[in-house]
């Protein structure tokens, strides 16, 4: 395809055959010439938006894309209504990659039953690789909303999968012939898996459901990140037990052999819940099949503590993840604006 907008009839093959339509509230779709979707919210209810940009010769880059904006809706509580997507792609990019990236948008949506709404879709002379930017689009009862700083001294901290579950799942992919070099292939082949994992809109429905204080979907720094600015966000400190922290033997034997702290490795795929009720929500949480566990609770003050034994650990704001010491020789990928390195 040739630098500039994408043409009419690539749109109509590539983009919007690949597009089904689901939601009654869709009552201005994309299509030809339509800048703008419109959605019908009931007087009652909260639209929620979020955007997030991912970057890099992905092999699944459309999948990656729709769960990172998903998760942050679902992190607010909102039902996740559609999507808008802009494309660009660099120069010499083939028709068939987009198509591709376009159904794997499109199957993603299915599963959550969204709707891809609206978008831009063009070749440029300005990026060296795919660069997708996602806009979803949320609905939720104005009593219900969740914000990430509603947390309040004596709220427990529920951790849903385990720690590092999106960076494993990366390295695994982008690093597969250098460590089934040291392991075995079928033990980085079940870390590739992992990425199946990488939606928390189950956990949030039921997190929701109980009556969740807060919600947060742990991303780049890792779940250390997110407890400081879950805790920040309230003006509060933590206390959490590092052993109560769910991690998989893939993660620990990947990060050893990158020498990465794995409580520092992006974890989409894991959501930090702040709840009056920790055991209930994590029993009703293993009920629907989503591993989780009480790791800490909020406390007065600013400390946000990690209690390994005797040891205590008083964590900093959150800085570069550790994904990138890992793909800083791999000059072949960038990271992402969500950011990373996808897979």
């Amino acid at each position: 395809m040739k630098v500039g907008k994408v043409s009419e009839n690539v749109l109509k093959r590539a983009v919007f055959k690949q597009i089904r339509h689901r939601r009654k509230e869709v009552l201005v779709r994309g299509g030809i010439g339509e800048d703008c979707a419109a959605i019908d919210i009931g007087e009652d209810e909260v639209a929620v938006l979020s955007t997030d940009p991912i970057t890099g010769a992905a092999k699944e880059i459309g999948t990656l894309a729709v769960h990172i904006t998903a998760n942050d809706i679902a992190s607010s509580g909102a039902e996740v209504i559609g999507i808008l997507t802009s494309i660009i792609l660099p120069e010499r990019t083939r028709e068939i990659a987009l198509r591709r990236m376009m159904q794997e948008i499109e199957e993603v949506c299915s599963q959550l039953e969204i709707e891809v709404v609206g978008g831009h879709t063009e070749v440029s002379n300005a990026v060296n690789q795919p660069l997708i930017t996602v806009t979803g689009i949320g609905k939720i009862k104005k009593s219900k909303l969740l914000s990430t700083k509603g947390l309040e001294p004596g709220d427990e901290l529920v951790m849903t999968k385990w720690t590092g579950l999106e960076g494993t799942a990366i390295l695994a992919n982008e690093r597969f012939e250098e460590l089934t070099k040291k392991y075995t292939e079928d033990f980085i082949s079940a870390a590739k898996e992992f990425i199946k994992h990488i939606s928390v809109v189950p956990e949030a429905r039921i997190a929701s459901r109980l009556g969740a204080c807060a919600m947060h979907d742990i991303t780049e720094g890792g779940v250390y990140g997110a407890i400081w600015e879950m805790a920040s966000a309230s003006n509060l400190g933590a206390e959490v037990d590092l052993q109560k922290i769910p991690i998989r033997q893939e993660t620990v034997e990947i990060c050893e052999y990158f020498d990465l702290n794995p409580y520092q490795l992006i974890s989409s795929g894991c959501m930090l819940i702040g709840t009056k009720q920790g055991n209930v929500l994590v029993e009703e949480l293993k009920k629907a099949g989503i591993p989780a566990a009480v790791i800490g609770k909020i406390i007065e003050g600013n400390d946000k503590v990690v209690i390994s034994g005797e040891e205590r650990r008083y964590l900093e704001p959150p800085k570069s993840d550790e994904l990138y010491k890992a793909l800083k020789s791999n000059t072949s990928q960038q990271a992402t604006g969500h950011d990373l390195a996808s897979f």
